[in-house]
């Protein structure tokens, strides 16, 4: 099942450390199968605040991922995204074609207690 890295990027500094980053990366990324889906850009804030730099990378699997974040040569680029940005990196698995919503509640996903939001109660008028 594809894998997914995200990095939310925040405050980035574009200097030289960026830039061999930036010159870098796709050269770790092609002997585990990663290919850039977003990298950034304009996006149009519907919630929220906005603000951050979104970045998904798609992968062939889990293992993939986990073997590309790992590897010495991403390794050795790491430290420049790192002291020229903040935020959050993290791996999620895709969902099968033809997924439906519905399917967490059949899929034995642990459900939160019933709650209701105001905001939610208001749109059923």
């Amino acid at each position: 099942m594809t894998c997914y890295a995200i990095g939310l990027l925040h405050d980035v500094r574009m200097g030289a450390d960026i830039v061999t980053y930036l010159e870098g990366i796709d050269a770790t990324l092609a002997p585990f199968g990663g290919r850039f889906l977003i990298h950034g850009g304009p996006c149009e804030v519907l919630e929220g605040s906005g603000g951050s730099d979104l970045i998904v990378i798609a992968f062939p699997d889990r293992a993939a991922a986990r073997s590309w974040y790992g590897s010495p040569a991403y390794q050795a680029l790491l430290p420049l995204r790192r002291c020229n940005a903040r935020g959050e990196v993290f791996l999620i698995d895709g969902v099968e074609e033809g997924h439906q919503a519905t399917d967490i509640l059949r899929a034995g996903q642990k459900a939160a207690p019933p709650q209701r939001c105001a905001e939610a109660g208001a749109g059923r008028r």
